[in-house]
């Protein structure tokens, strides 16, 4: 006579077989859907001005230490473009200090500035296409735009409590 194990062989594959179709169910209802962005100033704007369903520009970042180093999350671009950093010009997108090409997708990036950020200032990532030379020309490499005719920037600000982990 064997001892009971407790737990059966066919448990242990019903008890699988129900873990894998949990994952497949959550991956059906919850990957599909995106997050609602923020409504405030600071938020990124998302589509671009192409039709294409899906297709999606955008920059993900927060605020910055002060330094010569901007971090980005993320830049997603449908396209190949350009990340630019623009000092504050009394509340607007003012002198060009830094730019980053990025590839058609999704990518994490560092972009070395010009000059370096100061402390409580203000700045602004935005997005400028590519016209397919991989060299930044402000006259040619225009800003993207929404789908509602925005610029697509995000907005961040050059805080040393920001954190040591992204000094610039």
């Amino acid at each position: 006579m064997q001892p009971q194990s407790g737990i059966k062989t066919w448990q242990w594959v019903v008890t699988v077989v129900v873990i894998i179709v949990l994952i497949i169910i959550g991956i059906w209802v919850f990957g599909g859907k995106s997050a609602s962005l923020p409504s405030d100033q600071n938020a990124i704007a998302t589509d671009d001005t192409s039709n294409t369903p899906g297709a999606l520009n955008r920059v993900v970042m927060g605020d910055q230490y002060p330094g010569n180093v901007v971090y980005l999350n993320s830049a997603q671009f449908e396209n190949p473009g350009w990340v630019v950093i623009h000092a504050d010009n009394a509340g607007t997108p003012g002198k060009i200090i830094g730019q980053m090409y990025f590839v058609a997708g999704i990518s994490p990036g560092k972009i070395t500035l010009t000059q370096p950020m100061v402390d409580g200032v203000t700045y602004y990532a935005m997005m400028h296409s590519d016209n397919g030379d991989k060299k930044f020309d402000a006259t040619l490499d225009l800003p993207l735009k929404d789908a509602n005719g925005n610029i697509i920037m995000k907005v961040f600000h050059a805080s040393s409590a920001a954190g040591a982990q992204i000094k610039g």
